[in-house]
């Protein structure tokens, strides 16, 4: 009999769900992917996560069983309550996911089998100490760069969620001069980094083009713009990472997202800005290295909830 953990994570343009096993692989066949988005509703949301869930459980093969459910979720969280409120997602506020899920699987689950709820990017961060670039590192943070910007942290060997279950909203903390006249959000890494606003940062400059692959080809091909926008992006995450860093002391930052592959140096100009940044030597050895999970790593990470459950903080 082989054993699996049901997976889900809910972003902010994807819900998916997958069963994965004991190693971190999933298994063939039960991944399924839907939309969500800022404009959708709330039942919409809901029924997203259910096609998702359904498809998953309807692939577990007879004579094996679930022993948990993982849920990786953009946040903010609410552990106690087992609620989310997707900053991305504005239908969801409070919105009672756990319950959801439960639900949906109490039948396929067995009795007293753990239903665990975190934020995405403490899910990451647990992923790569299981299966990714952190395996074996006591502190560490793991950094997603992408349509948003999320993270999470292993400290002392353990995850660290926090009171609330917030910990690791890294791109929610604000590294630059507010500008006037405008909100505190306006000078977050998540604004300064995150894919969609270096586009519209470099448009804003007189920059043409329209996605992030353009982007990627304009800094190629040596545009100022796209240039300067890039470097902005990598300065602002390396500045981020040697602050996190100064505070806990860390070993490893792990990187990933689409976004931190739009140029083959985005690591190099990252590790450039955590060598200068820091205030205190100490938070200079932090080692910034690519991430060791492919594009399955947010399940990966759902599941990590149910099979490193001794890790949880």
């Amino acid at each position: 009999m082989t054993h699996y953990a049901l997976a889900v994570d809910v972003g902010g343009t994807k819900v998916e769900a997958a069963l994965v096993a004991a190693d971190g692989t999933l298994l063939t066949g039960s991944r399924d992917r839907r939309p969500t988005g800022a404009t959708a509703t709330s039942d919409e949301l809901a029924e997203s996560v259910r096609a998702v869930v359904v498809h998953a459980l309807g692939a577990l093969p007879e004579g094996d069983a679930l022993v948990g459910a993982g849920i990786g979720s953009a946040g903010p969280v609410d552990l106690v309550a087992g609620t989310v409120s997707p900053i991305n997602l504005p239908a969801w506020r409070g919105y009672p996911l756990r319950e959801l899920v439960t639900s949906l699987a109490a039948s396929t689950l067995p009795d007293a089998a753990p239903v665990t709820l975190r934020l995405d990017g403490v899910s990451l961060a647990l992923a790569e100490h299981w299966v990714g670039a952190t395996q074996g590192v006591d502190d560490a943070l793991a950094i997603t760069v992408s349509t948003g910007v999320g993270g999470g942290l292993i400290v002392n060997g353990r995850l660290l969620s926090g009171g609330t279950g917030n910990a690791g909203h890294i791109g929610q903390i604000q590294i630059a001069d507010r500008p006037a006249g405008e909100s505190a959000w306006a000078a977050t890494l998540e604004v300064i980094a995150s894919g969609p606003n270096v586009v519209a940062w470099a448009r804003a400059q007189g920059w043409q083009g329209e996605r992030g692959e353009d982007l990627a080809a304009g800094y190629r091909d040596g545009d100022p713009i796209a240039v300067a926008a890039v470097r902005r992006s990598a300065t602002a995450v390396g500045e981020a990472i040697s602050s996190v860093t100064t505070l806990l002391d860390l070993d490893v930052a792990a990187i990933g997202g689409g976004f931190s592959r739009v140029s083959d140096d985005y690591l190099d100009l990252v590790r450039q800005a955590v060598d200068e940044a820091p205030v205190n030597d100490y938070a200079r050895r932090v080692r910034v290295v690519r991430s060791g999970l492919s594009d399955e790593s947010p399940l990966v990470g759902a599941a990590a909830l149910v099979w490193q459950a001794d890790l949880l903080g």
